[in-house]
């Protein structure tokens, strides 16, 4: 096993391996679910058995940066960086993980995490947690719980709705699949970063009520945009349309929350506003709409609207690849490019 960074071993060195968290994965989402997490975990330690925090990212520009911010707020917490996933392991009783898909969660569990969690309750019976809010395939996770648990760690999916926003705010909800034990130890945790945790059920619950979720969100966002393009053809202002559409019927998440037309929510901020940045990207999206439609083709599930919009989201990345990493309301803007109005 190699030697930690001498950052970690500091670390290592002032707090103890049970008083400390690992976070590796720091995207969009990673970034602010680890801020909130472990800014509240120094704001109610009080000072008294301070914990110690670990970041780990591919990108060693995005750990630094999260370092520089964490530490300029709270210039008294013992924070460092892991250079991968295996130091993570090493320097914490807990780790989270929130990555970008199912090759991601396989390599790093199979390759990094699963091997040092073998070696380290060889050498200590100490207790290792894992949580992971990854969206991934439902039967990759649970062979990647599986072979946690081998180990005699615990794991938990725990995958996230409420998207960028949400998550800076803090108000996520966690769909958790695991034992009742398992979910009733991770609640504190999953608390400090979002409002609402259901336990689903056993291991890949989560995944499949998140995956089931993200379909509905997928064809609604897309349904919205048609809409809010015809209300366009018809002369309607945007704001007067939208305002209808959610006081009525059509209400839902991707009108009054992420409208896709500037201005059509007044007072408030969707992505469509910002250039489409900031949000929940087409390329995430379209991933999801994949897992969707993987898991109803295994279970021969129809998906007819789930099939028509995992198309329109690949056409988007396909004819439109400035819109990739856009959020992806912006299927308006590829279908205003479609549009003959």
């Amino acid at each position: 096993m190699r030697p930690l960074l001498q950052s970690v071993q500091h670390t290592a060195n002032c707090i103890s391996r049970s008083n400390s968290t690992s976070f590796i994965g720091l995207g969009r989402m990673g970034y602010q679910m680890a801020y909130n997490l472990f800014s509240k975990q120094y704001v109610q330690a009080d000072g008294s058995g301070s914990p110690g925090f670990v970041v780990c990212d591919a990108v060693a520009d995005s750990a630094r940066s999260f370092c520089s911010e964490f530490s300029q707020q709270y210039p008294g917490a013992h924070i460092s960086i892991a250079t991968s996933p295996e130091e993570a392991t090493i320097a914490s009783s807990r780790i989270i993980t929130m990555l970008p898909s199912s090759p991601q969660v396989k390599s790093v569990y199979s390759e990094s995490i699963i091997p040092t969690l073998r070696k380290l309750h060889m050498e200590s019976s100490e207790y290792t947690f894992c949580i992971d809010s990854t969206t991934l395939d439902v039967v990759i996770a649970r062979e990647v719980a599986s072979n946690v648990e081998r180990t005699g760690a615990r794991i938990i999916d725990a995958p996230v709705s409420g998207g960028v926003t949400g998550a800076k705010a803090g108000t996520l909800s966690f769909l958790v699949g695991g034992t009742e034990e398992d979910f009733e130890a991770a609640k504190p945790i999953l608390a400090l970063m979002g409002q609402r945790i259901i336990h689903c059920g056993p291991s890949g619950a989560g995944l499949g009520a998140k995956i089931c979720n993200n379909l509905v969100l997928g064809v609604e966002q897309v349904v919205v945009a048609e809409a809010m393009l015809l209300g366009r053809s018809l002369g309607l202002d945007p704001a007067i349309l939208a305002a209808v559409i959610n006081s009525s019927t059509g209400g839902c998440w991707a009108s009054s929350v992420n409208n896709p037309v500037p201005f059509a929510l007044p007072g408030k901020s969707p992505p469509c506003e910002r250039d489409y940045e900031g949000g929940f990207a087409t390329s995430l999206m379209l991933k999801d709409m994949g897992l969707a439609s993987d898991v109803a083709r295994q279970r021969d599930s129809p998906l007819p609207l789930g099939e028509a919009a995992k198309e329109i989201y690949a056409h988007i990345i396909q004819q439109r690849p400035d819109l990739a990493q856009k959020d992806f309301s912006s299927v308006y803007q590829y279908l205003k490019g479609e549009a003959t109005v």
